[in-house]
């Protein structure tokens, strides 16, 4: 939502200056990392469960290659993870939560993916705007200067007007990103808990066929 008298977004950030490039540079960006994160994590959400659904058929029939062709054949965290697990079948039960783990750890920054940036963005976009309404002072402060106090509101309101529309498009950009942000790093914590339950059941599976094997 544009101020009024403000019809374009061209026009808005012609009349706050310089400064509102970067913020519609921060906000492109911030945009473009949500889309992406919002449709990854999705599909990554959806994928897990189909894919543990079939890990959990073909072990409870012992049927560990199928296992690993499925994991092969599912581009996605949960798979890499799981088949960790798998190819140390036959090993201790530490052994196989181990590689379970270890796995795991090295999927985390990939579901973090580009949401460092998405936090700058954040964090930066009102340092921004403060600094346009910085810019803004300084314009009327100067407009008083060079007309020795003497000074009518039209005089100081390109400076006003600098000041006021970067701080609302700093704060515009900022909050959205800043929610969306928080939103991400919560839903990939979850994620991360789901694939550990997941992983941590397969190797449990396995041990049971190991010990009705050893029976």
């Amino acid at each position: 939502m544009l101020p009024a008298g403000y019809s374009t977004a061209y026009e808005l950030i012609g009349k706050g200056g310089v400064v509102m490039w970067p913020i519609f540079i921060c906000s492109i960006i911030a945009l473009a990392i949500a889309l992406e994160r919002f449709y990854t994590l999705r599909h990554i959400a959806i994928v897990t469960r189909e894919f543990l659904e079939l890990i959990r058929d073909a072990l409870r029939q012992n049927h560990i290659q199928e296992a690993l062709q499925t994991c092969d054949a599912t581009h996605a965290p949960i798979a890499r993870i799981v088949k960790a697990g798998l190819v140390k079948h036959n090993r201790p039960k530490n052994d196989i939560r181990e590689a379970i783990e270890d796995s795991g750890r090295l999927e985390v920054p990939r579901l973090e993916r580009y949401l460092a940036g998405l936090g700058t963005c954040a964090q930066v976009a009102p340092l921004l705007g403060l600094l346009g309404t910085v810019q803004g002072m300084i314009k009327c402060f100067a407009a008083i200067e060079n007309n020795k106090g003497m000074v009518n509101p039209s005089d100081l309101a390109e400076g006003i007007g600098n000041a006021l529309i970067t701080t609302f498009a700093g704060l515009v950009v900022g909050i959205p990103a800043l929610v969306a942000y928080n939103y991400f790093v919560s839903r990939v914590d979850t994620m991360i808990v789901e694939m550990e339950v997941g992983a941590s059941e397969v190797a449990d599976l396995l041990m049971m066929h190991r010990t009705d094997e050893g029976e």
